[in-house]
């Protein structure tokens, strides 16, 4: 069994929206001690806290929140794991893996013939390369084996 998928989801999934949002949170209390100290207070020190917090929240959605926790490959298999739960996917069964190395971090998303408890886009973090933004020999590889397993099966 390979994983196929980074070690650093935990940090982008957990650790760094904690990070993000407490450095947010201290922000705003200062602009609010501020206020209540003195009476007055920079708006900037009220509104970009929130602006950034609403512009995070919308940008993690986007390209954290929807990445599963782990994914390992067994012979035709891949083993989804998220939240706890587990899930198998037969090679053959993925229509398409796309792959953007210029977001960071670097998605995979695998598109299924049949949607599964997590409906049909499996999106996970693949391992770093060397040099942002080049392709992924663990995503190629993975391609060519769910193109080999289509041929066996005939669906192309």
């Amino acid at each position: 069994m390979q994983r196929i998928s980074s070690r650093d989801t935990i940090f982008f999934k957990k650790i760094f929206p904690v990070i993000w949002f407490g450095f947010l949170t201290v922000l705003l209390a200062i602009g609010l001690d501020h206020l209540i100290a003195k009476g007055k207070v920079e708006i900037s020190f009220l509104l970009i806290p929130i602006g950034m917090a609403v512009f995070g929240y919308f940008l993690m959605k986007k390209l954290v929140f929807d990445i599963v926790d782990e994914v390992w490959e067994e012979g035709d298999t891949l083993i989804v794991r998220n939240k706890g739960e587990e899930i198998y996917i037969a090679l053959s069964e993925i229509i398409n893996v796309s792959y953007s190395g210029f977001t960071n971090p670097p998605r995979a998303t695998l598109i299924l013939r049949h949607p599964g408890p997590w409906g049909k886009e499996i999106t996970f973090l693949p391992p770093r390369g060397s040099c942002p933004g080049l392709k992924s020999p663990i995503i190629d590889a993975l391609i060519e084996r769910i193109d080999i397993q289509r041929s066996k099966k005939g669906t192309r």
